[in-house]
């Protein structure tokens, strides 16, 4: 078998690892099972390298699993002269700050780093985070 199921159906594991790999491009450093990290690196791999890519095609494949969430807000200075918050998102993060910080780097863009079983069930904890 060539990945985990993580006990789920193969719809709910794609929305899963959709939505863990979004959060890591956001935050840099998420806190998840260790099972799950895992399997998250290989996805987030794939989409920095996308990212290094650059092109219009990587881009909208990047869209296309990546959801449409605000990574953060940056000021603007509209026509009138104001300042406005404009939002920027997931996919904007990822190619222009994350994807150009590893433009020399051949692989190998996150860490896993166990910290120990969770309180409820015992789960193996680890942080994942981008090098």
């Amino acid at each position: 078998m060539s990945y985990r199921k993580l006990g789920r159906t193969s719809d709910q594991r794609k929305a899963l690892l959709r939505d863990l790999t979004t959060d890591l491009i956001i935050n840099e450093r998420i806190e998840t099972t260790e099972a799950r990290a895992k399997e998250l690196r290989s996805v987030v791999e794939k989409m920095i390298t996308l990212g290094k890519r650059g092109d219009l095609h990587a881009r909208r494949q990047a869209a296309a699993f990546l959801r449409h969430e605000v990574a953060d807000t940056i000021e603007v200075e509209g026509a009138d002269g104001k300042k406005k918050e404009k939002p920027v998102y997931a996919l904007q993060k990822l190619f222009n700050d994350v994807a150009p910080r590893y433009q020399e780097r051949q692989g190998g863009y996150t860490r896993i780093m166990k910290i120990g079983p969770r309180r409820g069930d015992g789960a193996p904890m680890v942080v994942i985070e981008l090098v």
